[in-house]
């Protein structure tokens, strides 16, 4: 199908989740509250893992990594819509479109590799305790990162450009609350096949290795686990893994939950409704759940304030 105005747009409308001004304005309060306790719990994470020296270890290193693309990736989105509906506006200009796109590819793809990297750190940990100091080391640590950095740069970068590529003509709403991708490449009257075809290998890559890790990791751990003799060796063993048990949990149901619905069932609006809870839920949950099962966060935290 050729594209009837090979003319460039400047720009798409967010159409959001509502018309209703009363509405909108709940809504407008409900996720700047939402977006302020993000930023907050996630920077006094950071900060706590920063200022105490007890927390100068691996497993913290990442989580402060991961407490920063959580503070990022909802900065990506939730801002431009709250200005939005501050200013009665559904406009988003065709750069900030990509941008955002591009920027939001990124955060999602670094939560994936993160998650993962930390399943390995307990991993290492749990099952070759004897090694850990050795094995994960501040270089490999460092190196560990920066690969999950170069992976989700390369990602989002090749499917922003791909979009950037494709022809748009008027009809330009996308019934969603940011720039998602897979919105955007419908609303093309250019061919999409190539653009849908690295989407959905993208989005394989994305969730099928990293798991594939997680659970070869977790499978490990609860071998070495089960080994230990001692109920309170198990105990204390287990612990030290059930706040990322939980984020996993959390992130991945939400994330694939919401693609695997929106597979079935085709619905747009329902679909940005559902990725709010990976958008915006996760990132405000994951400080709770660090420190409200760790003790040494609680204690850092209390020292900090």
């Amino acid at each position: 199908m050729k594209p009837r105005n090979s003319t460039q747009i400047s720009e798409f409308l967010l159409l959001g989740f509502a018309e209703d001004p009363e509405l909108q304005l709940l809504i407008f309060g409900l996720f700047l509250s939402m977006y302020l306790v993000t930023v907050l719990g996630n920077l006094l994470i950071i900060l706590a893992t920063i200022s105490d020296s007890h927390l100068h270890t691996p497993m913290y290193f990442f989580l402060s990594n991961l407490s920063f693309v959580d503070i990022c990736s909802t900065s990506t989105t939730v801002p431009k819509m709250l200005m939005n509906i501050q200013t009665q506006s559904k406009a988003i200009t065709y750069t900030g479109c990509i941008t955002q796109m591009y920027f939001f590819i990124l955060f999602v793809g670094l939560d994936f590799f993160l998650l993962t990297v930390m399943a390995y750190d307990r991993f290492v940990a749990i099952c070759h305790p004897l090694h850990y100091k050795v094995v994960m080391n501040h270089q490999l640590c460092v190196l560990l990162v920066l690969m999950c950095w170069i992976l989700s740069v390369l990602n989002s970068l090749l499917q922003s450009l791909m979009v950037s590529w494709l022809s748009f003509c008027t009809h330009v709403e996308i019934p969603h609350f940011f720039c998602e991708i897979n919105e955007v490449v419908h609303l093309a009257c250019s061919d999409t096949f190539f653009n849908d075809m690295v989407m959905y290998f993208a989005a394989l890559l994305l969730a099928c290795c990293p798991l594939t890790g997680i659970l070869y990791s977790y499978s490990k751990i609860v071998s070495s686990i089960l080994a230990i003799s001692s109920t309170q060796g198990r105990y204390k063993a287990f612990s030290t893994c059930a706040s990322h048990l939980s984020v996993l949990s959390l992130f991945y149901g939400t994330s694939l939950g919401v693609y695997l619905s929106s597979a079935v069932t085709q619905n747009s609006r329902c679909t940005a409704i559902t990725s709010v809870m990976y958008c915006v839920v996760t990132p405000m949950l994951n400080p709770f759940i660090y420190s409200l099962r760790n003790k040494d966060i609680k204690l850092a935290l209390r020292r900090y304030l």
